[in-house]
C-alpha cells in the first residue's frame, strides 16, 4: 500500500499461524505418516514464531538473515524428515538414554563424587616416599628438569593431607615412620608450592605452629589494604574523608585504635595524585607504621631524635602530634632516600624537623641528650613478603645474623642519645618490619643486659606478645610487654614493636674484668687503679726499675757516690 517495490513483503506485519497446542503435536507427513517434532521446523523455517518477529514487525526468515547456526539446522531438517517414525522414535529414545544416565553421572558426581576422590588421593598421597625415592627424585629432578612446572593442585591436596595427619599424628600416622619425615614432606611441598626457600620456611616452621603457618603464608600471597593517615596540621579526618569521597573514593575509617587513618577499598581517582594529596591532607602510609609513632607518644615541645626516617611518614607523623613545636631531628645514613623525607616534610608542612645525614652507629658522638628516640631498624623484610615477593627466596643466614648484629649497635647508639634525667621522656621504641626472633626479641633481651633500661608497656591495647622462649634460648619475662603484629591476624604487615625506659645515664661495666683489675684488693676504689698516675710518681717508678736491674756492687757504687754529692749541693 505505498510501496510499488520488493519491500512490501519484508516491511508487512508477519501473521502468525494457528496451530494446534503441544498436546496435539502430531502433523501428517507428505506420504501420510505421522511425523513428530515438525512443529518446531515449521516454526523455524517459517519464521511464524512471536520470537522470531522484530520490533518493526517483520519478519526475520530470509536466509541471509538467519544465524550460522540457525543455517545448520535448516540443513539438517532434510535429513530428519527422511526418517522413518520407528527410525525417529528409536533415535528419541536414544536421545533419552544418554541424557538420562549423564544426569545419574552428574548427580552421583554431587553426591559421592568429591569425598571419594579426595580419599583416594589423600590414601595415595600419604604412603610417604623411602629416603632412596626422594634421593633418586632429586637427582632426577637436577640432571633433568621437568618441561612442565609441578601440580599444584595436588600438592597443595598432599600439603593438607599431611597437616591432617600431623595435627592427630598418633592415630592417621603410617606405621613405621617418623614425625620428622613427615614435616620433612611437609617443608618440601609448602616450599615449592609458596615458592620460598628451604632456609626461610624452616625458620617460619620454627616460629608458627603449623595450622597459622599455612595462613600466614596465604596472607602473603594477598597485599594489604591501601591505607592513609590524615595530617591533622592541615585539615580533619571528617572533611578529608568527605572531600575523598566526592572525588570518587570508596573508604572506611581504620580501626578504633587510630583517629587518623583511613582504609582505601577503591578509587576512580590516583590516590597519589589528587589534589589534597598534593596540598599535604594525608600521607600515603601502611597501617602498621603508625603503631610505633603511638607506641612512642611524643609530647609536646620535646627534643625527638628519628634514627632511621626515610621515607619519612612516621617523622611527618610525630611532628603532627607534637603539633609542630619542640624538635625532631630526621636521621638516615643514606643521602639518596633523605630527598623523599625532605619532599614530604615541605609538602605536609612540618616545620619543626631538621634533617641530618650521619651514620645512627655514632649518632652519640655527634648529638645527645633526647627525650624519645625513635628507632625503626633496617632488618630482612620478612614481615612485608606481600610487598616484596623476592625476600621468599633471596635471604639465608648470614643476612639475619648481619641485619642483627648491626640492629644490636642501632639500639645501644639509641639508647646512649636519650636523656635518663627528661621530665617528660627518657623513653626509646625499637621496632622493625620483620618477624625473625633474631632481629626482634633476641636484640632487645641484649639492650637490656648492656644498658640501664627496662621494657614498658607499648599502650598498644592489641597485638601478640612478644617471645620470652624460642628453642633453646631463654630471654627476659619483660619481652611479654613487647607486640607482634602479623598479616593473616591483623591484616597489616608484619611488625614488631618494644618500648624501653632509660632508668640510668651510667652505661654498665661488663661482668668479665681483667684479671689485673681483679687482683687489686677490694677496698681500693676502680678510680684509683684506672687513674692516670702524676708524673713525679712515674719517674721514681722508673729509677726504681731501673735500680733492680742493675747488679748488686754497681748498686753499692752508686749509692756511694750519691751520698758523697749530697753535702756538696746543701
Amino acid at each position: 500500500s505505498g510501496y510499488s517495490d520488493d519491500n512490501s513483503k519484508w516491511l508487512a506485519p508477519a501473521k502468525a499461524k494457528k496451530t494446534q497446542p503441544k498436546g496435539n503435536h502430531v502433523e501428517l507427513s507428505s506420504d501420510g505418516e505421522v511425523e513428530e517434532g515438525s512443529w518446531e521446523m515449521e516454526e523455524e523455517e517459517d519464521g511464524s514464531s512471536d520470537e522470531m518477529v522484530d520490533d518493526y514487525g517483520a519478519s526475520s526468515s530470509e536466509e541471509e538473515e538467519l544465524l550460522p547456526i540457525e543455517k545448520a539446522a535448516l540443513k539438517q531438517k532434510p535429513d530428519r524428515e527422511g526418517l522413518s517414525e520407528e527410525d525417529s522414535e528409536e533415535e528419541d529414545e536414544e536421545e533419552e538414554e544418554a541424557e538420562m544416565a549423564s544426569e545419574q553421572k552428574m548427580e552421583q558426581k554431587e553426591e559421592e563424587g568429591p569425598d571419594v576422590q579426595l580419599n583416594l588421593d589423600i590414601d595415595e598421597q600419604f604412603k610417604l616416599p623411602t629416603s632412596e625415592e626422594i634421593e633418586k627424585e632429586d637427582i632426577l629432578f637436577i640432571l633433568f628438569p621437568p618441561a612442565e612446572p609441578p601440580d599444584l593442585h595436588v600438592i597443595h591436596q598432599r600439603i593438607q593431607g599431611n597437616m591432617e595427619v600431623l595435627q592427630d599424628f598418633g592415630v592417621k600416622r603410617e606405621e613405621g615412620r617418623s614425625r620428622q619425615e613427615y614435616l620433612t614432606l611437609l617443608r618440601r611441598d609448602m616450599a615449592a608450592y609458596y615458592s620460598y626457600s628451604d632456609f626461610l620456611l624452616t625458620k617460619l616452621m620454627d616460629i608458627f605452629p603449623l595450622p597459622e603457618l599455612i595462613n600466614f603464608l596465604e596472607a602473603n600471597e594477598v597485599p594489604r589494604p591501601v591505607t592513609i593517615r590524615t595530617n591533622t596540621l592541615k585539615t580533619r579526618r571528617r572533611d578529608l574523608a568527605q572531600a575523598l569521597i566526592n572525588r570518587g573514593v570508596n573508604l572506611d575509617p581504620l580501626g578504633k585504635w587510630s583517629k587518623t587513618g583511613l582504609v582505601i577499598y577503591d578509587s576512580t581517582v590516583p590516590i597519589g595524585a589528587t589534589p589534597e594529596y598534593l596540598a599535604g591532607h594525608y600521607m600515603l602510609q601502611g597501617a602498621s607504621s603508625l603503631l610505633p609513632v603511638m607506641a612512642l607518644a611524643p609530647q609536646e615541645n620535646e627534643r625527638i631524635l628519628d634514627m632511621c626516617c626515610a621515607p619519612g611518614g612516621k617523622t611527618s607523623y610525630i611532628a603532627q602530634l607534637m603539633k609542630n613545636t619542640g624538635m625532631i631531628l630526621a636521621n638516615d645514613s643514606s643521602a639518596e632516600r633523605l630527598r623523599s623525607v625532605v619532599g614530604n616534610l615541605h609538602r605536609l608542612g612540618v616545620t619543626n624537623a631538621v634533617v641530618s645525614n650521619c651514620d645512627g652507629r655514632q649518632f652519640p658522638k655527634v648529638l645527645g641528650g633526647f627525650d624519645r628516640v625513635l628507632l625503626d631498624a633496617p632488618c630482612s623484610g620478612t614481615g612485608v613478603i606481600s610487598k616484596d615477593p623476592a625476600v621468599k627466596t633471596n635471604k639465608d643466614e648470614q643476612d639475619i645474623l648481619r641485619c642483627a648484629h648491626l640492629q644490636k649497635e642501632l639500639i645501644l647508639s639509641a639508647i646512649d642519645a636519650v636523656n635518663a634525667a627528661s621530665e617528660t621522656g627518657g623513653y626509646i621504641v625499637y621496632c622493625t618490619c620483620s618477624v625473625m626472633v633474631e632481629e626482634n626479641e633476641w636484640v632487645v633481651d641484649y639492650a637490656l643486659k648492656k644498658r640501664n633500661v627496662r621494657l614498658v608497656p607499648t599502650g598498644l591495647d592489641f597485638g601478640k606478645e612478644g617471645f620470652t622462649r624460642f628453642k633453646d634460648r631463654r630471654f627476659h619475662p619483660s619481652l611479654k610487654s613487647t607486640r607482634r603484629f602479623y598479616p593473616h591476624t591483623h591484616n597489616m604487615d608484619g611488625f614488631f614493636i618494644a618500648k624501653l625506659k632509660k632508668f640510668s645515664n651510667a652505661i654498665p661495666q661488663a661482668q668479665k674484668e681483667p684479671a689485673v683489675k681483679a687482683a687489686a684488693p677490694a677496698s681500693v676504689p676502680d678510680t684509683i687503679i684506672t687513674e692516670p698516675l702524676p708524673k713525679k710518681k712515674k719517674l721514681e717508678e722508673s729509677k726504681a726499675d731501673e735500680e733492680q736491674k742493675l747488679p748488686q756492687p754497681a748498686l753499692k757504687k752508686k749509692h756511694s757516690l750519691q751520698a758523697r754529692r749530697r753535702p756538696l749541693k746543701d
